[in-house]
């Protein structure tokens, strides 16, 4: 389609492990998305070129087959392609190219650099599925992982191997907070999928977030909301298999991935595509089966290995909890953080919900003392909320309920608490210092 496309077609076929042999065939039915071509020896996600009308060559990859065809979704749909027009397969899709090189760097799905300049040092191959991991050779999690937020530090605390979900409508600041937490955190290796976001927000939070100080540990797989499907769920499995790559090197990695929805949002359009029926409010089972098979390839390693700690965004579409991505999701994470509106509203930031957030293994990592801190705090702000109104119409007198008593007085420390402005960095042992004083301990 242009030299980019050829540029991509051809750096891909240089990649050392993929398809030595040359397989083709002929277009016989296109829709605009979709071609069928004469059948030829091909996986599910063989990348292909088209040659097109005007003569340059557009991208296609296989998604299924039918009565000895194969069935390819185009990268770029609408291409000028001909039925007749020859298909020809130049990477088997298995694995991509990984190294110290990509570090710093932004690259696409296909792995071609956002950034102007042709990556370096990527000599290994990592399989773009993963590998899977014996559940029982897996270590626990058993330490904290610091990502310099406060609220989350001190009640939400993640440990290394942790996978969590922050849920929220739209417009409640989880793109800053996710941008605090790719700065801050004392990750060795912080990956970040932005997957089928808008192509403004995509340029504000690369620019923002990957300074100099951060680029050494740091590299970003964008596929913004305006490309393929196919682009979009191949973008989120790079940004695994990157992280995955960098676990096995003993690492300790971050992934985080903008958003979780849209990829569900991909692969429910490549669902349909397919003849799939839509089960549960429009999804077809295989977004049900593609949203635990992404998270389980996270985690802790095998012993010897390192941790992959991931935050996967979710987007709750009018504040709904219950959407099928939400409920799936929130089932398979080991802790979710609820962003609140009406915080948001407030300006309280981050607008965390600590009421309705849990980290599942915060207790199995910090000490009695953190863990008593913490519940009273929750008790605090739970109470207060339930009596809000109560308060407002002037209803309650003190002296009633000693705990709401407690919370009233310290309602002002706790907002104070919670609020963080996004520039600033607070460590674990600063979080919890400051929860401790709160109570005045």
């Amino acid at each position: 389609m242009n030299k980019f496309v050829n540029n991509t077609i051809q750096n891909i076929g240089l990649v050392k492990g993929l398809r030595k042999k040359i397989y083709s065939g002929r277009v016989s039915r296109y829709d605009g998305n979709t071609i069928e071509c004469s059948g030829f020896p091909a996986t599910i996600g063989t990348l292909c070129k088209v040659l097109t009308d005007d003569g340059s060559a557009a991208i296609a990859e296989i998604i299924g087959f039918s009565n000895g065809n194969n069935l390819a979704a185009m990268h770029q749909p609408n291409s000028r392609v001909l039925v007749g027009s020859e298909v020809v397969a130049f990477d088997d899709g298995f694995s991509i190219p990984v190294g110290p090189g990509i570090l710093g760097r932004v690259v696409d799905a296909l792995g071609q650099p956002l950034d102007g300049n042709m990556i370096h040092e990527v000599n290994e191959s990592w399989p773009l599925a993963g590998e899977k991991i014996n559940p029982l050779e897996r270590k626990a999690v058993d330490s904290p992982l610091d990502v310099g937020v406060r609220v989350i530090n001190s009640l939400l605390t993640v440990g290394k191997g942790q996978r969590l979900g922050i849920i929220a409508g739209s417009g409640v600041g989880k793109s800053v907070l996710l941008g605090m937490i790719t700065r801050f955190t004392t990750a060795d290796i912080v990956v970040v999928g932005l997957i089928g976001e808008r192509g403004r927000e995509v340029g504000n939070f690369v620019s923002s977030n990957l300074t100099e100080d951060t680029k050494k540990r740091t590299v970003m797989v964008v596929e913004p909301a305006d490309r393929s499907p196919l682009l979009r769920i191949r973008a989120a499995n790079r940004a695994t298999a990157i992280a995955e790559y960098f676990r096995d090197k003993g690492k300790n990695v971050l992934l985080i991935m903008d958003s979780l929805t849209r990829v569900a949002h991909a692969r429910r359009e490549i669902g349909l595509a397919l003849g799939e029926q839509p089960t549960s409010k429009g999804y077809p089972p295989s977004v049900i089966s593609l949203i635990p098979t992404l998270i389980e390839r996270t985690g802790s390693g095998s012993h010897g290995k390192g941790t992959i700690t991931s935050f996967y965004t979710i987007l709750a579409d009018g504040d709904d909890q219950n959407d099928p991505v939400v409920d799936t999701a929130r089932a398979i994470l080991d802790g979710h953080i609820m962003l609140s509106r009406d915080q948001a509203q407030l300006g309280i930031y981050p607008a965390v919900d600590v009421p309705s957030s849990v980290s599942r293994v915060m207790n199995e990592i910090v000490d009695e003392k953190h863990i008593q801190a913490s519940i009273k705090f929750r008790e605090l702000v739970t109470t207060y909320n339930e009596n809000r109104d109560l308060l407002m119409m002037g209803g309650y007198t003190q002296g009633q309920d000693k705990i709401l008593d407690q919370a009233i007085a310290l309602w002002p420390k706790i907002t104070e608490f919670i609020k963080q402005k996004e520039d600033k960095i607070e460590n674990f042992s600063a979080s919890l210092s400051q929860l401790m004083q709160v109570f005045g301990n």
